[in-house]
């Protein structure tokens, strides 16, 4: 299934949001929403895509990829993507990893991705 050219695929309890499929995750990093079982994962997805490639708009041949996986109580985020040619994969990582881990941005996807009450219906 596409959406403007990005691709989202469930399988399970794990969406995927990637620009090109199969998604590859040639570097990445992951991060545990605690309690974020409920959240909309797609809207995750996209919420962390978009700051994802803010912070690697640069890196030539990036197609970006982020995984969202529920865990018990949890929301699993892997976020990283593929890399057509050289790139220095430590780097990215850490600059994937920082924004993972910033409070402000968390707690906006957090408030985007939670459901209404009248999603529950």
């Amino acid at each position: 299934m596409a959406r403007k050219n990005w691709h989202i695929k469930v399988e399970g309890d794990t969406l995927t949001l990637a620009r090109r499929l199969p998604a590859r995750f040639d570097f990445a990093a992951t991060a545990v929403i605690s309690g974020g079982a409920a959240l909309r994962r797609g809207r995750m997805a996209r919420q962390v895509r978009q700051d994802m490639w803010r912070a690697l708009q640069t890196l030539r041949g990036f197609a970006p990829a982020v995984s969202v996986r529920v865990v018990g109580d949890d929301l699993e985020v892997i976020a990283g993507g593929g890399v057509a040619g050289a790139f220095p994969k430590a780097h990215c990582e850490a600059i994937v990893a920082d924004v993972l881990s910033d409070p402000v941005r968390r707690a906006r996807w957090i408030a985007h991705a939670t459901r209404e009450e009248a999603d529950h219906a």
